[in-house]
Parts: C-alpha cells; sequence; structure tokens
C-alpha cells in the first residue's frame, strides 16, 4: 500500500508496521490502550485506509500481538507482552547508531536445516526470524551470520528448532569469505534502499519539522519507512562494504529528522489519541 498523504513522498506501507510503529512510540505502556478512532483518523492521515486499519488491528489481535478491551461503546487496543518485545526490537534495531559492524571478529554463526514438506508456515517463521537476526541464505538450507548468534534463544519458541543445526566458526580455504557473502547477501539491492530512503526524504528532511504539515503522521511515516528498509539489514562489518556506502548517510537523515519532529508528534499524539491505562 503506497502512502499518498498530503506534504508526505509516496511510501510502500505495510498497515501492520504502521501501527507497529504507532503502538511502540504513543502506546508502548503496561496496561496501555488506545481508542480505535483515534488510530483510524491518524492512519487515515498517514495513508492507510480505514478498512485496512480495522482488518489489520484484527489480525494483530488473533496473532497476540494486540489485545482489545472495549471501554463504554468504543473499542480500544493495547500491546500485549509479544507486541512490547516485538516494537522493542524494532526500536532497538532503529535507533542503532551505525548501520554496519565495526570491530569484527572474523567469526561466522551458519544454521542448517531441513524440514518437512508440510511445515511451510514453520519454514517461514523459521526463516523470517534468520533474516531479522541477519542471516543470508548461502545455499539452500544453509545460512550464515557473520557474527556470532543466540541461536537457540532465537529459535526457543518455535517447533522448528528440532529441525536445525548450529555451527559456529571461521571459514576455512579454499572458501572466500567475500564471496560467500556476496552469496547470502543482495549488498546491491540493500544499498539501493538506502539510496532511495534518502531521496525520498532527503528534501522534506532539509525544510525542517516545522514546515511538515503533520508532524506526527510524518513522524509516523518516517520511521515505519526507515524500519521496512533496515529490517532485512545484516549490519555487516565494515571491511566487507563499499566506501561510502550509503546506509551511513540515511541513518543520519533519519535520526536528524526523528529528533527534530519527535516533539512536536508527541504534542499531537497527546491531542489526538485517547490512550488509557486499564
Amino acid at each position: 500500500m503506497t502512502s499518498g498523504a498530503p506534504g508526505l513522498p509516496p511510501v510502500d506501507l505495510r498497515p501492520q508496521s504502521v501501527l507497529l510503529t504507532l503502538f511502540g512510540d504513543y502506546v508502548d505502556g503496561e496496561g496501555e490502550y488506545v481508542a480505535a478512532r483515534g488510530v483510524l483518523d491518524l492512519l487515515d492521515t498517514a495513508g492507510v485506509g480505514e478498512h485496512a486499519t480495522r482488518a489489520t488491528l484484527n489480525r494483530m489481535v488473533k496473532r497476540g500481538l494486540l489485545a482489545r478491551q472495549a471501554i463504554g461503546r468504543q473499542a480500544y487496543f493495547g500491546l500485549t507482552g509479544f507486541g512490547r518485545r516485538t516494537v522493542l526490537d524494532g526500536r532497538e534495531r532503529a535507533h542503532a547508531p551505525e548501520p554496519a559492524e565495526s570491530g569484527w571478529d572474523g567469526r561466522w554463526t551458519l544454521v542448517s536445516f531441513s524440514m518437512p514438506e508440510d511445515a511451510q508456515k514453520q519454514r517461514h517463521e523459521l526463516r523470517s526470524r534468520l533474516l531479522w537476526a541477519g542471516f543470508g541464505m548461502v545455499q539452500p538450507g544453509l545460512w550464515a551470520a557473520p557474527r556470532t548468534v543466540d541461536v537457540a534463544a532465537l529459535l526457543s519458541d518455535l517447533e522448528a528448532r528440532d529441525h536445525v543445526d548450529v555451527f559456529g566458526g571461521e571459514p576455512q580455504a579454499p572458501t572466500d569469505a567475500s564471496e560467500m557473502l556476496r552469496r547470502a547477501f543482495d549488498l546491491d539491492g540493500l544499498a539501493a534502499r538506502y539510496v532511495e530512503f534518502a531521496a525520498r526524504w532527503g528534501r522534506l528532511a532539509r525544510s525542517g519539522a516545522a514546515r511538515a504539515k503533520d508532524p506526527l503522521a510524518c513522524r509516523v511515516v518516517l520511521s515505519t519507512d526507515w524500519l521496512q528498509v533496515i529490517r532485512d539489514d545484516p549490519r555487516l562489518p565494515l571491511e566487507f562494504l563499499d566506501p561510502g556506502w550509503p546506509a551511513v548517510e540515511a541513518g543520519r537523515l533519519y535520526r536528524a529528522f526523528d529528533e527534530e519532529l519527535r516533539p512536536l508528534a508527541e504534542e499531537q499524539a497527546g491531542e489526538r489519541l485517547d490512550v488509557v491505562v486499564a
């Protein structure tokens, strides 16, 4: 879904990602719930229609990310414990100081798995978690990350863990670590995403937060877009990346504009979102 919000650049938005950003920034306290009406109005301003928002809220309740409460005649939604952990993971990644690793120790984590044909859902969830943790596929069934990863903790609640083998170590000759990394990760595609992000937001960021027509909607869309760009970034060691890696400049742009928007957005959130503690 592409945002067509006035005054904002066109952004391909996933409604669930927008909602996680909104809850993570403004409704993340223990026992906090927000009235559905304010959420629907805000997402409409951000470019996500009411039908898509309602359907996504219902799916998030079914997935255990959100809880629903009826207060008076209104529906209110709040993060579950699982939902809170999900947005915390995203927030930590979004605000990491640099989108690449320095001081790499040369160690890799390898994950091999083979799953039954009827385990499609578990296979999809396993791959999603590996991508989030910075793994790339070297060849079918073999994934690698250029760092030490606690895979047991990553997969602790998945049935798929019984089909997984994990190894740690360093590549040995004749394996070339740089070549293995380029097989596992689409560096050109990743770089292009950062270049496109900076191009989308650069002009508005240079104009300043005071020129944003709707600072709250702007910050929610900005943060959602940034997290969608970086969610599959494996934070590779700097020694494997080209000089002038575009993630560095894009990250600076995001952090500076987000910081500038924050006080204006928080003021608007207090006025437009009906948040209660239940």
